[in-house]
């Protein structure tokens, strides 16, 4: 939050730039000197201060930075794009506007990496309710289904099993399965194998999320990309439904990303085989190959944004 404070010394009011922000539980505060009663707005001073204020920031935010992340300073440099962007869209006012570019970008990624061949321009008109003349209709439900699942994982969902299951069942509502048959409700009571690799047991999926959702409790004052990113890859190992694991984990990772203020992450079509190699690397507990490519997918995400924000 930035805001203009004007503070009165021997009749004279001197106008100061504050910015505030809470960073893994502390409080935090920037304010710059802007004259005496400055004739530009908050956003005109922050657009033209940009570097300078985001630099600042990233100063205050650096020696919280945790040291498993920092590879050759990747870390530092995703974690300076997020700052940035969030000045940029505050400096520009265009926020929303932006945000649902990143959301169209995340749905056609998120489904394509689940096999959905939809293209992007036929994504553009049910973003724009207009009517697609697609062929396969399921992938154009699936579609309709994943941008009210973004709506409701920004507007209701918190983290709890019954919001894990609703948020399922917006997703796979109506739709088929590559067996032809419907999605079943719920979690899976079957067992599954997933590359290769049998997943947890179906009993253990209950006892397993609660664990998880605890860990998530006590954790939230942590490092937000390696919350995401941990909660991301031991969620994907629980495994809890028959299908649309990887969906719902995806939205659930940007949930976490919103709750602390960074802009949204996209795990990208293009990088499918490395996803699904670094989800293997983090049930193996080789966590460092995994957080890499996931700070790298946040980065690229991040420079999308960018260039988005500043059309």
């Amino acid at each position: 939050m930035s805001y203009i404070e004007k503070k009165e010394k021997n009749r004279e009011t001197y106008c100061y730039f504050v910015k505030k922000f809470s960073f893994m539980g502390k409080q935090h505060k920037i304010s710059k000197y802007m004259g005496k009663n400055p004739l530009v707005s908050k956003e005109e001073y922050l657009q033209k201060n940009l570097e300078r204020i985001t630099e600042q920031e990233h100063e205050l935010k650096k020696p919280f930075l945790p040291k498993e992340l920092a590879f050759e300073r990747l870390l530092e440099k995703t974690e300076k794009h997020a700052i940035y962007l969030n000045n940029l869209m505050e400096a520009k006012q265009n926020k929303l506007v932006v945000e649902k570019q990143i959301v169209k970008e995340f749905v056609f990624n998120s489904n394509n990496i689940e096999g959905s061949k939809l293209p992007k321009k036929e994504l553009e008109k049910i973003f724009e309710n207009r009517k697609s003349s697609y062929a396969n209709k399921n992938e154009i439900l699936e579609a309709e289904n994943s941008i009210k699942a973004f709506k409701y994982l920004k507007d209701e969902f918190y983290f709890s099993l019954p919001q894990i299951k609703k948020l399922y069942k917006i997703l796979t509502k109506s739709l088929v399965m590559e067996t032809g048959d419907h999605y079943p409700k719920g979690f899976r009571k079957t067992e599954l194998v997933v590359g290769n690799e049998k997943t947890i047991e179906p009993e253990q999926i209950k006892p397993e999320l609660k664990k998880l959702l605890d860990w998530h409790k006590k954790n939230k004052k942590s490092y937000p990309l390696k919350l995401a990113f941990d909660f991301h890859s031991r969620y994907e190992t629980i495994h809890p439904f028959r299908d649309a694991n990887g969906r719902t984990g995806r939205l659930i990772t940007n949930k976490i990303l919103m709750q602390n203020k960074y802009p949204l992450m996209i795990v990208f079509k293009d990088n499918k085989k490395a996803y699904f190699n670094a989800i293997k690397k983090a049930r193996e507990n080789k966590n460092k190959e995994y957080y890499h490519f996931m700070l790298n997918q946040q980065l690229k995400s991040y420079k999308l944004t960018k260039r988005i924000s500043e059309q």
